[in-house]
This record gives C-alpha cells, sequence and structure tokens, in this order.
C-alpha cells in the first residue's frame, strides 16, 4: 500500500469521514466490479458493494496488514454478496463421501482457441450457483480450497468437487460455442 493510502488508512482508523470517502473513491469502482460477478442486478450490487464497505469501515481496527488493503477489502465483499445470495437461495449441495472424486486441482484452464476473458466470464456466470461461486472465487479470485470452504462454509472436498464439475460444465458451454475449445 502506497505511503499516503496508509495515512489515509490511519484517519480512517481514527474515524476520519474525509478520509473514509477518500478511501471509499479510490477502491469503490473496483469493489463494485467485483460485487456485479455475483450480484447480477447492477443497483443490488451496488448496494452490497456499500452494505461491505460499511463493513469493513466497522472493523478497521481488526485490519492488521497481513494482506493489503484491498485484498482484505475484496474479502469483505465478497462474503457480504455471499450472504446475500444464500439469503435468497441456498447455494451448494452437499457432497456425500461416497460421491467423492480425487481431482487434479492442477488440471490446466488453458484454452485452444481465442476465447475472450469477458466471454469465460459469461460462461461461468450461466453455471448454476453450486459450481458457480467455487469456479468464481476458484478462477477469478484466486482463492484456494481452504479459503473457499471458508468463505462458502462447505468442506474442503466439496469445494474441489464443485469445483471440477464447474470445469466440466465451463467446458461444454465453451465448446458449443467453440467446436475446438479444449480447457
Amino acid at each position: 500500500m502506497k505511503q499516503s493510502h496508509l495515512g489515509i488508512l490511519k484517519k480512517c482508523k481514527q474515524g476520519d469521514q474525509k478520509a473514509q470517502m477518500k478511501l471509499y473513491d479510490l477502491y469503490a469502482d473496483a469493489m463494485y466490479i467485483i460485487a456485479c460477478r455475483y450480484i447480477l442486478n447492477r443497483e443490488d450490487a451496488k448496494d452490497v458493494m456499500q452494505e461491505a464497505f460499511l463493513k469493513a469501515f466497522m472493523r478497521l481496527e481488526q485490519y492488521k496488514g497481513e494482506v493489503t488493503f484491498g485484498a482484505w477489502l475484496k474479502r469483505i465483499v465478497i462474503n457480504q454478496c455471499l450472504d446475500v445470495l444464500k439469503k435468497r437461495s441456498l447455494f451448494y449441495e452437499e457432497i456425500d463421501d461416497k460421491s467423492l472424486v480425487i481431482i487434479d486441482d492442477e488440471a490446466s484452464w488453458d484454452i485452444t482457441v481465442e476465447v475472450s476473458k469477458q466471454e469465460i466470464i459469461q460462461a461461468i456466470e450461466s453455471l448454476s450457483n453450486p459450481y458457480k461461486y467455487v469456479v468464481q472465487l476458484y478462477l477469478l479470485e484466486g482463492y484456494d480450497h481452504q479459503e473457499i470452504s471458508e468463505i462458502l462454509e462447505i468442506p474442503i472436498q466439496t469445494s474441489r468437487t464443485h469445483l471440477m464439475r464447474g470445469k466440466e460444465k465451463l467446458k461444454k458451454k465453451l465448446q458449443s460455442r467453440y467446436k475446438h475449445t479444449v480447457l
């Protein structure tokens, strides 16, 4: 974090509202984009993002600088989005131990034809909820299965299974668009 950002953050912790607005202005656009990945209605996404900022400001004392402030705030935004989605409906299915599969997390995500990032994001958004959020958190946000397990409150193995199944569904969606796409 830049030195000027550290000063703003320090003032925010002291309750300085002007500093809070500066911090909001610095991160609002990026956090809105993240919220829009989960909450499809743009107005709802904006509301969720603003709620996440309020939570962040109330919990600033918990921020210890172990990760960048943006990463800390991003996690709050994602959790807020997922809380809203949980309230709307249950979005994951429990996986029983009999259906567990060994999954290669390092399996290639390479695509052999030109597919834009936006096309991949749209294909991910069209996945059903049990798979969509795990794929988003893993592929787009860069979380590992331990973190996904904590965020979604699901077992690690369920995260792995949802990723594998979501990847297969994503592969089929992209293959139907691009006959020779391989993930």
